[in-house]
């Protein structure tokens, strides 16, 4: 199989894609990916191999239609990650949330078409569903969003389903519960956090941090997101749950005792426009049908994680300058075959290329 993973030198694409690469999916031992991303402050060559002979990376926008139409024609399936996904940076700009998170979608839609591509995953998020004082979500949830974020990917979800009612697309949407790892961009709470408590910096908590989110660490996500791509059925939403919630306050508290800081590190600040209170997903179809269930407890994640940062300044530091870390690459690079070129297509402006974390 031949794989195009947009977004893929970010959080979560680069974490799908080396693991593919390292045979981590069955039946996917000999699958050959073509990395789109176009390189922007989350998205980070370095998150990938420097050379693997089943790896090809492009530098390229997904709103590009004429480059999209000479690098899909071969493909198999398209898993679509490129997505801008802070909210925070979407409450100070919507515009290039919607030009990247929906028309980028669509231009890609419309390229799958035309290259006769045969299946499509759309990764999203459970922020699309609103908040939810009680229970969880089902995927037959109203969308009901409340960020600019989260409205731009509804959207894109919309659009998605829209093209297998039309057009008979095979694809599949996946909604995720927030995700932290190793290699997480740090404008996201975890890496936020950590990263600055190893600095001797305070942290900012926003509000009274009665927030609820629901934590999946990003190896059970990619995991689910390759059953979807192999046994997800046209049409079909799945929900991917990490079944352990927390408030922020709860997840602080447990960050400042693993980065050995106290609540004195804690900075109380003004809470977010529009917060969503809480979030939680009910994983049972995913489960059901798929046979998904995640596999690592968030302590031993959570603590995993952080000895990562700890490990890692090279990473992390230019990340949080604003510089990619070029000389920090994971991953095994065999420096024998694969490429890496710039696609040729018009040049857009918004930006694509980190894969759709999700933010507290």
């Amino acid at each position: 199989m031949k794989l195009l993973v947009t977004g893929g030198a970010g959080f979560i694409g680069s974490h799908f894609v080396r693991t593919l690469l390292d045979g981590g999916y069955p039946g996917h031992e000999e699958s050959r990916v073509t990395v789109l991303d176009k390189l922007t402050y989350a998205g980070n060559r370095a998150n990938l191999p420097a050379a693997h002979p089943r790896l090809e990376f492009v530098r390229g926008d997904v709103c590009d239609g004429r480059l999209l139409a000479g690098l899909l024609p071969g493909h198999d399936a398209v898993v679509h990650l490129a997505a801008e996904s802070h909210v925070d940076r979407s409450v100070l700009s919507a515009a290039e949330f919607v030009r990247t998170n929906v028309l980028g979608t669509q231009t890609l839609l419309d390229a799958c078409l035309a290259a006769a591509v045969p299946r499509f995953v759309h990764v999203s998020t459970d922020e699309v569903y609103g908040s939810i004082a009680e229970g969880a979500w089902t995927e037959e949830w109203p969308l009901l969003p409340n960020s600019p974020y989260a409205a731009s990917k509804a959207s894109s979800d919309l659009i998605v389903r829209s093209y297998h009612r039309t057009h008979g697309l095979d694809v599949s949407i996946t909604r995720c519960a927030n995700n932290y790892g190793p290699y997480q961009h740090p404008e996201k709470l975890i890496p936020l956090f950590v990263t600055n408590l190893l600095e001797g910096r305070s942290v900012p908590l926003y509000g009274d941090g009665r927030n609820v989110r629901e934590w999946l660490h990003v190896d059970d996500h990619c995991r689910a997101i390759a059953l979807v791509l192999d046994r997800g059925r046209a049409g079909e939403v799945y929900n991917v749950g990490g079944g352990d919630e927390r408030t922020n306050l709860a997840v602080t508290e447990r960050l400042l005792d693993l980065c050995g800081a106290d609540r004195s590190s804690v900075r109380r600040v003004a809470d977010r426009k529009g917060h969503d209170l809480r979030y939680a997903l009910d994983g049972t179809k995913i489960r059901e049908e798929l046979g998904y269930s995640p596999r690592i407890p968030f302590e031993q994640g959570l603590a995993d994680t952080v000895a990562w940062y700890r490990d890692n300044p090279g990473w992390w530091k230019p990340a949080k300058a604003g510089r990619p870390a070029e000389s920090a690459r994971p991953g095994p690079g065999s420096g024998r075959t694969g490429s890496d070129r710039t696609g040729s297509g018009r040049t857009g402006n918004g930006r694509t290329g980190s894969g759709a974390a999700q933010p507290s």
